[in-house]
């Protein structure tokens, strides 16, 4: 009976791997880390966004430029049938405020566990331990603690993440060895990541804090949402948003009172301050809070005592910052496998019985559930057309 294997165990290769089984292979699943899921379980820790039930439309556009290919992996596994997985697995979910879903559970865990024994139930093997490291003759070769062990697959799945957080498994070092045989890659590069700010010691006290009720801006992405000062500079999901922007070489822009018209700003700041300091004037006047004045102060001392420049500050704060942090500390990544040396199953054309999926491709989405959704779909998505090419 044919035989498949699949290198990589987050969501990826996991619906890649239940994808195979379900079609009646037995599959091997080879993870170079001690147990699976890490990523996975680490995206746990904030609650476990699963995906966003919204229109398909209004999902599709998260993806950008990545939307043609993608289109067809998402319609046949989007939000609606995310969820219906998870409750599928016992595990109910619940969409909150603005759309986003997470298991009642609020963790990764339990409903790793049973799809992993889903899996194990199937027939699935897990290899845990078992490092890729490319080919020897048509044998998969893996560096495992009992030496070098070999692995004849009648199609094989790649599903190795991209380039960020390396203590996870996603070190993005299987791209030497896809270069090597001809496969095109996209250099990777940072996304949803945080901003490098060299902080004064005026900004010390503030570490921790939110920025909350802001709207940012880097060229055409616009975000509502939070952003967390920390000792390394501007976190959260308002900043990842927007860091498309700053890679791409546009300057940040922070609004400290979206909902305010910087006409009636001016207008309030203009009432007499008597012996107010600047800080509790515009704590009173436009109830700013510490934070956001902190902020203000940081990038704009000496704040202007003009009204309509103060509020043009207010409204457009520029940010002066020291770029991304570091590719590895990016949420996720831009880059990886060109769509042009895929077909159209995610069958990488300079490598005949050998599909990708995940983090490997080459598209980007903001976080909000966009980012697990897809690996999952295009896994199986990848799964499907591998199960198909071998008969």
């Amino acid at each position: 009976m044919s035989h498949a294997v699949v290198i990589g165990s987050g969501p990826a290769g996991l619906m890649a791997a239940a994808a195979l089984a379900q079609a009646g292979h037995p599959v091997t699943i080879c993870e170079a880390k001690p147990s699976v899921g890490r990523k996975f379980l680490m995206a746990g820790k904030s609650g476990l966004n699963l995906t966003k039930d919204e229109p398909a439309d209004a999902f599709l556009r998260a993806y950008a430029e990545a939307q043609p290919p993608l289109r067809p992996m998402l319609d046949a596994f989007g939000p609606l049938q995310v969820m219906r997985w998870a409750e599928d697995l016992g595990e109910p979910v619940f969409a909150g405020s603005s759309a986003r879903v997470f298991p009642k559970a609020m963790k990764a865990s339990p409903l790793l566990r049973r799809w992993l024994a889903q899996l194990g139930a199937s027939g699935v093997t897990i290899n845990t331990r078992w490092r890729w490291t490319g080919w020897d003759g048509a044998a998969l070769a893996f560096e495992t603690p009992a030496g070098v062990q070999h692995l004849h697959a009648d199609a094989t799945v790649l599903a190795l993440g991209g380039a960020s957080w390396r203590r996870l498994g996603s070190d993005g070092e299987w791209t030497g060895l896809l270069a090597g045989r001809g496969v095109p890659l996209t250099p990777f590069a940072p996304a949803n990541a945080a901003v490098a700010m060299a902080w004064s010691d005026h900004m010390t006290r503030h570490f921790g804090a939110a920025l909350k009720s802001i709207s940012l801006a880097c060229g055409p992405y616009t975000s509502r949402g939070e952003a967390v000062i920390s000792r390394r500079g501007l976190e959260g999901g308002g900043i990842y948003s927007v860091s498309r922007g700053l890679r791409e070489g546009h300057p940040l822009v922070v609004d400290l009172a979206p909902d305010l018209p910087a006409a009636q700003i001016a207008q309030r700041l203009s009432r007499p301050r008597g012996k107010a300091t600047l800080s509790n004037h515009l704590r009173k006047t436009l109830r700013l809070d510490p934070v956001k004045i902190a902020l203000l102060q940081e990038m704009a001392h000496p704040l202007p005592d003009d009204a309509a420049a103060l509020a043009g500050l207010v409204k457009a704060l520029p940010l002066h910052h020291a770029g991304l942090r570091p590719l590895d500390e990016a949420i996720s990544t831009a880059g990886g496998i060109a769509w042009a040396g895929l077909d159209e199953g995610l069958g990488i054309r300079a490598l005949p019985g050998v599909f990708a999926a995940g983090e490997m491709l080459d598209w980007e989405a903001p976080t909000g559930g966009y980012l697990i959704t897809a690996c999952m779909a295009t896994g199986l998505w990848a799964g499907r057309h591998a199960a198909a090419a071998m008969g």
